[in-house]
């Protein structure tokens, strides 16, 4: 079945109307022909409404009909039209203070948040940075005709350490920025950008000059969600190590 996607950052009002829902011949100016919206054509299928909080309010007023009674009408039609569409909706903003502020509408949000699927940011799963640099590196290796085989230890732990703000599309980025800078079979720290590997952002290692041994194991475990292989990793030692280091500190997993 058809699977239609929508940027609905991408559009003024009127034109994400007219790309959403279709227009009629004449019904606004540069309206030469009929046009079929994208709800029509994912009818049977599913369109993903991407950045929702982006969407303005009479567009949200319209999407809010569209699902209720699963009816459309076409800009500048007064006959009604029905689809039949799952709809999956995406955000990377805070909806309940949005609708707040005024700028999203209640009702909306309670009908689309029907099964509700949260993504944490990537600092907040740090053992998904191996599996993902796994991944990269086999797209680019691909896309690039390279053959890098991995990287190096050091620059997993830094890249692991990192905030990532920008999340995986960042990461993606930055292995990419590195594949265009690495002479060898090694991804090395000198090939990342600087931002995403500086020194002070390198996960402390176990029983650091002045460091805080109790709470640096804390923190990694935290971040791992109690993984003791991927906090051992995060603190550079083996598991072994970090299990003797809990137990003579009193530490749980």
């Amino acid at each position: 079945k058809p699977f239609v996607t929508v940027n609905c950052s991408a559009f003024h009002e009127g034109l994400l109307e007219s790309d959403l829902f279709g227009h009629v011949k004449g019904s606004f100016t540069g309206a030469i022909a009929d046009r079929v919206g994208r709800f029509q054509a994912a009818d049977g299928g599913t369109i993903f409404l991407d950045e929702i909080g982006d969407a303005p309010l009479p567009v949200q007023v319209r999407l809010l009909r569209v699902l209720q009674e699963r009816t459309l009408e076409r800009v500048g039609d007064s006959r009604s039209s029905s689809v039949d569409v799952r709809v999956i909706a995406a955000t990377n903003q805070d909806l309940t203070a949005l609708m707040r502020g005024g700028q999203f509408r209640e009702d909306l949000y309670y009908r689309l948040r029907v099964v509700p699927v949260h993504l944490p940011a990537l600092r907040d799963r740090p053992s998904d940075i191996p599996l993902l640099l796994d991944h990269f590196i086999h797209r680019f290796n691909r896309v690039m005709g390279r053959t890098v085989l991995g990287i190096e230890d050091g620059c997993i732990r830094a890249l692991a350490a990192h905030c990532w703000p920008g999340n995986v599309r960042e990461l993606e980025h930055a292995i990419e920025h590195a594949f265009v800078r690495c002479r060898g079979e090694v991804l090395a720290m000198s090939d990342f950008p600087k931002e995403v590997v500086r020194p002070e952002e390198a996960a402390p290692r176990l029983g650091a000059p002045g460091g805080h041994a109790a709470e640096e194991i804390q923190d990694a475990l935290q971040r791992t969600g109690g993984n003791r292989t991927e906090a051992a990793r995060l603190l550079g030692v083996d598991r072994t190590t970090l299990w003797r280091r809990m137990k003579r500190l009193g530490l749980s997993g």
